[in-house]
């Protein structure tokens, strides 16, 4: 199972606009990650020049994630960013900042699972699926009982 197929059953997959929506939204955020100038670093650096370096490094490390309110993320990635996602998917940019809140910070830290970002910055989309299942805990953001 791919980690979008992972996501999207954890999100309940079919309950945004065009039935896949939540996942094509993860996807559409993983591409965003993987476009960016240095991959996670330059995320990681974005986070950092908009004041929330803590809570990405938190993502990063092998301790506690900490949350990231929808607010503070729309500021990090900014608002051509959210716009651009929400235009690929289909959604409402509040849907796409909201979402994301809840879900980036568990596909950075299945990324990272010892700590490290990857050398080239680039997350392994195939990579990650085995590392998820190990945040079942996604499924009960979203009351989704059945993943």
């Amino acid at each position: 199972m791919s980690l979008l197929d992972t996501l999207g059953s954890m999100l309940g997959g079919g309950n945004a606009p065009e039935g896949g929506g939540q996942a094509a939204l993860v996807a559409a955020a993983l591409e965003f990650i993987n476009n960016q100038p240095g991959g996670l670093n330059g995320l990681i650096q974005r986070f950092q020049q908009n004041g929330a370096g803590d809570i990405i490094n938190s993502w990063v490390s092998t301790g506690e994630n900490q949350p990231i309110a929808a607010d503070t993320l729309h500021n990090v990635l900014g608002s051509e960013a959210v716009a651009n996602m929400a235009s690929k998917v289909g959604v409402e940019p509040s849907m796409v900042t909201g979402l994301l809140s809840q879900v980036l910070p568990h596909v950075v830290n299945a990324a990272t699972p010892n700590g490290e970002v990857p050398a080239d910055g680039k997350l392994d989309v195939g990579g990650l699926s085995g590392a998820l299942g190990a945040i079942s805990q996604l499924a009960g953001l979203f009351g989704n009982k059945n993943a």
